[in-house]
């Protein structure tokens, strides 16, 4: 029962950033989206942010469990607001009756009496397909991972998001033992760090990658026939994607090493806010560019991000502390770094095969 609370949490959870995402590809032009995008990521960072100091208080003063009961408000709270401060936009009109139309106005034992085995069948198959749609057909966004942009962006973007996670237990699992030894909340309070470097970075970076796109779109003399700028998703990997690909990897190496060692805990947590400050550059560049590769399919594309790289943070959440109990903090955070330097090279390859596998992929999907 709790794996299957658990499965249904994250696939509510899941739906917010892929539906949030795709509207904001509809709102915003390409020029603009990569500052919205940062914006709009500042709801989901507030989780990394808050969960672990409010989670720390109450594990500290009242258990476990508490945590859960505060979920469980929480939750009740969001689905009061979203019934009563997020109503349907899409008006649905009831069919007025009509003398042209007996069976309307007929009696209900009489259209009881005209169900035929056909109808019965019909909503069998209605039923039948409506059950296809929920839970077979999401599954076909697997199916564009058969594109080399799609495959790299999302690739990179999951092995990011999977170190995330490596850290974030590493963090509840060295600083709440020797030689720290750090209580609940103090432990809550560490997170704080690279939640700061999410959120300078969902700020100012956004606007910083849509600068650069307009720049490079100008120096290619992009222009189209009514002389507006033509962006191409590939320009958003440009210095900003370099320095969050070399800033996050030295960052998990900085922190394995002194938090292994025992270093003063001020020390690994700046290492965390360059992680966070690295990472959220290769997010919010990953998200924008899915968009971007599926201009009408974009919230396909955020949630086949948000599929893969899931898997990536359960398997990272799962081995961490078995494998810090292992080899330790320094030598786990020295391979991560090697595999995300190496990834890196994700890069340099879009930027010279990029146009031309969209090209193709733009010529597949119409």
């Amino acid at each position: 029962m709790l794996i299957v609370m658990r499965m249904l949490s994250g696939g509510a959870s899941a739906s917010v950033q892929a539906v949030g995402a795709g509207t904001i590809a509809d709102l915003w032009e390409s020029r603009e989206r990569g500052r919205a995008m940062g914006i709009f990521y500042l709801g989901p960072l507030c989780g990394p942010l808050l969960a672990p100091i409010i989670g720390g208080a109450l594990a500290e003063h009242w258990r476990w469990r508490s945590t859960m009961w505060f979920l469980a408000a929480y939750g009740g709270i969001t689905v009061i607001f979203i019934l009563f401060a997020l109503p349907e936009t899409l008006a649905v009109r009831k069919a007025p009756i009509s003398d042209t139309n007996p069976d309307q106005s007929a009696p209900m034992s009489r259209q009881l009496s005209r169900v035929s085995s056909r109808q019965v069948f019909g909503l069998t198959t209605k039923w039948l397909k409506m059950l296809k749609i929920i839970f077979l057909d999401p599954l076909n966004i697997v199916l564009y991972l058969r594109y080399p942009p799609v495959l790299l962006t999302v690739y990179y973007a999951s092995i990011t998001f999977g170190c995330l996670y490596v850290l974030n237990v590493s963090v509840e699992h060295t600083f709440g033992t020797d030689p720290y030894n750090f209580s609940t909340i103090i432990v809550g309070l560490l997170y704080i760090p690279n939640s700061l470097g999410y959120v300078v970075t969902s700020i100012f970076g956004g606007k910083w990658m849509d600068n650069i796109m307009q720049r490079e779109a100008r120096k290619a003399n992009r222009y189209d026939e009514y002389g507006n700028l033509v962006y191409r998703p590939e320009d958003r990997m440009r210095e900003n994607a370099w320095l969050g690909a070399l800033l996050f990897p030295a960052a998990l190496i900085w922190y394995g090493w002194t938090a292994q060692n025992g270093i003063f805990w001020l020390v690994p947590m700046i290492a965390n806010f360059f992680f966070g400050a690295g990472s959220m550059l290769i997010f919010s560049m990953a998200t924008t560019m899915l968009t971007e590769f599926m201009p009408k399919k974009s919230s396909s594309g955020v949630a086949l991000n948000n599929f893969a790289r899931n898997i990536f943070s359960c398997v990272g959440s799962l081995v961490t502390a078995p494998i810090i109990n292992g080899i330790g903090n320094g030598w786990l955070f020295t391979i991560l770094g090697l595999v995300c330097f190496a990834s890196c090279s994700v890069l340099w390859v879009m930027r010279v095969y990029g146009a031309r596998w969209r090209k193709s992929m733009d010529a597949h999907m119409q």
